[in-house]
């Protein structure tokens, strides 16, 4: 059975046949038979996760437990609003608030803080759906996510547009530095990426 827990760069939630290389957490969005409802996010705190810690195991969409989400690699995760887990990946959790603090300025942020600021930055309220922005190609770092006119969301990866096709990311297209582009990723992890912090990103890209 295909369960609806894959999420896109979109931050869409389908049902893929296919697990991923990192785990998320939003709260609980299924129900007693493993259906999502209308919600989306029941909290603020998405992270990411590995998908082993600690020999920890437990049944996915199991009732009234948080709903196991998963991603391709962690720039999709990136993209879809998520941060570092601080407990299974306490390592990237710093390393992402350090280059937040870089961006920003001031001291290391809580992870509270971060997770209101993200929130503000991924989501639009009025269409409670992902929250995005423009800007040109040579003003951002590898591991973004953009989505051009007609296109769907691509990977910028060292010069390169990968686009992303569910399981896997097709060849690279020549990116063209002065192209505008919509963003998917969040501002403020966009800043962390442009700062320093380096995802985990799928082969082929």
């Amino acid at each position: 059975m295909t369960r609806q827990n894959r999420v896109l760069p979109t931050g869409e939630i389908v049902a893929l046949p296919f697990r991923g290389a990192w785990m998320g957490n939003r709260g609980i969005l299924h129900d007693e038979e493993g259906r999502l409802g209308r919600a989306r996010w029941r909290h603020q705190h998405w992270i990411i996760c590995r998908l082993e810690f600690k020999g920890r195991r437990r049944p996915l969409m199991a009732p009234r437990r948080y709903t196991e989400l998963f991603f391709l690699d962690e720039a999709v995760a990136l993209a879809a609003g998520h941060r570092p887990c601080a407990e299974c990946r306490r390592d990237a959790f710093n390393a992402y608030r350090r280059a937040w603090a870089d961006a920003h300025g001031g001291p290391l942020p809580s992870a509270g803080e971060m997770d209101r600021r993200l929130h503000a930055a991924r989501i639009d309220p009025l269409a409670r759906g992902q929250r995005r922005f423009r800007a040109r190609l040579a003003d951002l770092p590898d591991g973004v996510f953009v989505e051009d006119a007609g296109s769907g969301p691509a990977l910028l990866w060292r010069g390169a547009l990968h686009p992303c096709r569910g399981p896997h990311y097709e060849d690279g297209i020549e990116a063209d530095p002065a192209a505008e582009v919509q963003v998917l990723t969040p501002a403020p992890s966009v800043a962390a990426l442009r700062a320093g912090y380096l995802p985990a990103v799928a082969p082929g890209a």
